[in-house]
This record gives C-alpha cells, structure tokens and sequence, in this order.
C-alpha cells in the first residue's frame, strides 16, 4: 500500500488456478482492492464478457460448439492482467518479460504448465507462448466496445465477445457447466 492509501498490482499475490480448475464459478476477484491506474498503451479489458460468435479459418463456429457459452472475466491494475476463462486463471505483468508472464496450467487439462510473456502493444494485450516462436494470442477493442480475441493455436480461431458486467463477485462459470472438461 502506498502512503496515500493506494493499493498498487505489487501489493497482491499473483494469482494461480486451483487444481482441476476453478469450477463452476468465478473465484472472488483479485485485483479488486487494487487502485494503481492502467499503464499507457493498455486497452481497457476490464469485466465480464460473452461469447457473442467464432470463426474458426474464416468458417462460423456451429451453434452447439461449447464455446458458444464462453465467458472470462478480465481484471486490471497497472500493468498486471487477470484473464479468468474456462476453469484458469492467467495472471501476469504485461511487461514483455517471461519472468512476470503468466506460470500456470493448460485450460485443456488443468496440469500441463504454461509460460506465457505478456505485453501491451497498441492497445493490444498480446500473449507469446514461451517455446512457441511466432505465435500471437490476442485481445483488442474493436470500434464497437466488443472484445476481438485471436487464437492462431486454435485453428485459426477468432472470438467476438460483449462486455456484460464488471465482473464483480463470482459469477457462474457457463462453460464449465455446459460440460467442458478436460
């Protein structure tokens, strides 16, 4: 905590996610004390956000696909980003560096590790898998509001999603209860 008071992204435990994942609910929020304003080039990701439609190598996603019930949860703070989606939780430091990225598990089985580097670039949150050259995930704003989040590892997956809270509290998990497990 900073003299005036402020909470600073330093002053919170990183977060990781729970074995087997978080389950049918999103866990309490992690940053939510946390004040320190957003770091310049950031894109506001910040609440709650619904699948809205996919495309996968340019071809719609089919209704019952179980990622047409995706919901995350992106917290900020700083230059720290929470992304909680699919049962884990990424927590890292936008900062370009493999040291404050993302340490954490598969959401395929909630077990294999992860090392991600992080950053804003363009007011574009950009994950780099550690091992993977030229491999980009991505999350922007496009000029709606709607977040465009980009999986090249996903068969060229591209995901429109709508903010529809802030993400207060510890919602329902929609697409661990429609059945994706490991």
């Amino acid at each position: 905590m900073t003299a005036s008071g402020h909470t600073c992204a330093d002053d919170i435990p990183v977060a990781h996610t729970p074995p087997g994942g978080y389950g049918d609910t999103f866990p309490v929020p992690v940053l939510g004390t946390c004040t320190e304003p957003l770091v310049a080039g950031a894109p506001d990701l910040r609440g709650l956000w619904k699948f809205v439609s996919a495309e996968r190598a340019g071809t719609p996603v089919p209704s019952d696909d179980p990622l047409c019930s995706y919901v995350e949860r992106i917290e900020q703070c700083g230059d720290r980003i929470i992304d909680m989606g699919g049962g884990t939780i990424a927590d890292a430091r936008a900062d370009g560096t493999e040291e404050n990225g993302v340490h954490d598990v598969s959401v395929f089985d909630y077990t294999t590790p992860i090392h991600v580097v992080a950053s804003y670039e363009d007011e574009v949150f950009v994950l780099r898998p550690v091992g993977i050259p030229g491999l980009e995930v991505t999350r922007r704003l496009d000029a709606d509001g709607h977040m465009i989040w980009t999986r090249p590892d996903g068969g060229g997956l591209v995901v429109t999603l709508e903010r529809i809270g802030d993400g207060a509290g510890t919602p329902p998990n929609p697409f661990r209860m429609a059945g994706r497990q490991a």
